[in-house]
């Protein structure tokens, strides 16, 4: 019986000092309830209670905000229209390279190398 009490003991001391560092580290503007040093106080005046009434009633859950969903790459458009203007940029790319190879293959109309002339 003894045992079973050391070791409630250490939970409650556990649950204790985390319930504290994560009221205190908490986002200030997600908490519900009480002002953010209220629950502290209220937790540390009323460790196992307060720790409970703090992880069910004071600690709220992240916002969304408008966030934006993750989406497969093959499901966002935004994703595909880059990848087409990718694609069509590397072909230009390539045309502009070839074009450019073709006029160095055709070589210079003089001697000065100058085309314009």
């Amino acid at each position: 019986m003894v045992r079973l009490w050391i070791v409630l003991g250490v939970a409650a001391a556990v649950f204790y000092i985390y319930s504290v560092a994560d009221c205190a580290f908490f986002d200030r503007s997600r908490v519900r309830g009480l002002p953010k040093p209220l629950w502290i106080i209220v937790i540390v005046l009323f460790p196992v209670i307060g720790g409970l009434l703090w992880f069910f009633i004071g600690r709220g859950r992240r916002r969304d905000n408008g966030a934006r969903r993750t989406v497969a790459p093959d499901d966002d458009p935004e994703f595909l229209k880059r990848l087409g203007r990718d694609r069509d940029q590397e072909e230009r790319i390539r045309q502009l390279e070839k074009e450019l190879s073709d006029l160095d293959d055709n070589g210079p109309d003089d001697q000065t190398g100058r085309r314009d002339a």
